[in-house]
């Protein structure tokens, strides 16, 4: 596919996301951050997000076989209460049009996490969705699809 937009550019609008991303970075733990945008990211269908978020997830000391995974993650006990909580939400949020967000999940999540934990993670729920919406529709190419075209 061939690109649309260079969402790379100086953009007032992907600033502001970029800078909303610097806070969440700066208020999540950044091993559990990644792997909730992965998560997303799959759901969504976004290489590009994918390619990045998973090299991030490696860097923070996430292992190859939590991220094989992932997309399991309710059937593996490879993933903690905590991780399982915050990935429930983040499916909950990413397809909000079908769950609603439910009360079962949102009490998980509570149990789980404080009150600015959970706008941390649900900030950071809201801007990876709002990223791979951008990505994919500007059809950006992770660096493995550049090469390959």
């Amino acid at each position: 596919m061939t690109p649309r937009i260079n969402l790379a550019s100086s953009n007032e609008g992907i600033e502001a996301m970029r800078a909303a991303n610097r806070w969440v970075q700066g208020n999540l733990d950044p091993k559990l951050a990644a792997l909730v945008k992965v998560r997303a990211s799959q759901i969504n269908g976004c290489t590009f997000c994918l390619h990045m978020h998973s090299a991030e997830a490696f860097k923070h000391g996430e292992s190859p076989t939590r991220l094989l995974l992932l997309d399991g993650w309710q059937e593996s006990a490879l993933f903690s209460d905590r991780e399982r909580a915050a990935l429930a939400w983040t499916e909950s949020l990413t397809c909000i049009a079908e769950t609603h967000a439910p009360d079962n999940v949102f009490e998980e999540l509570r149990r789980q996490f404080s009150q600015d934990e959970i706008i941390a993670l649900s900030v950071a729920i809201a801007l990876i969705n709002a990223f791979n919406r951008l990505a994919i529709g500007a059809r950006a190419q992770h660096p493995d699809d550049r090469k390959a075209s």
